[in-house]
């Protein structure tokens, strides 16, 4: 039996995007190792234990390409209105509320959210599947 941990980005900042990481989505520091040449800082969300994995290459100044394979990261959550609505009043960004129609029934109800590099964030209402 297999169990997703993290997933890993690459950031140029990671002051700010462990801010962004911690306002937006609630993450905590996990941890943070220094090695010669990159640092590895590790956010987890305090409910599931996920984690995502912020690595700065030292030196690096100029933004990474995604490319065109890399879709995003989804999370969760109760309320979608009240959780736009705080994000907006945190300054964020984030797209309109869309919902997502299947057989003439609702299959999602999401916005998405990017962050400082660039990584697009799904924010799903949890129904259906998506719990």
């Amino acid at each position: 039996m297999t169990k997703a941990i993290h997933t890993m980005i690459r950031v140029l900042n990671l002051d700010r995007s462990i801010q962004f990481y911690s306002t937006a989505l609630g993450l905590e520091l996990a941890d943070q190792y220094e090695f010669e040449g990159f640092t590895l800082t590790y956010l987890r969300d305090p409910n599931s234990g996920f984690e995502v994995e912020l690595t700065l290459n030292h030196g690096r100044d100029s933004p990474y390409e995604h490319g065109d394979a890399y879709g995003h990261l989804a999370v969760c959550i109760d309320n979608i209105e009240q959780t736009h609505h705080s994000l907006t009043e945190a300054g964020f960004t984030p797209t309109p509320v869309k919902s997502m129609q299947h057989n003439n029934k609702t299959m999602a109800t999401f916005f998405f959210l990017t962050d400082p590099d660039g990584y697009k964030i799904e924010f799903l209402q949890k129904h259906g599947r998506f719990q």
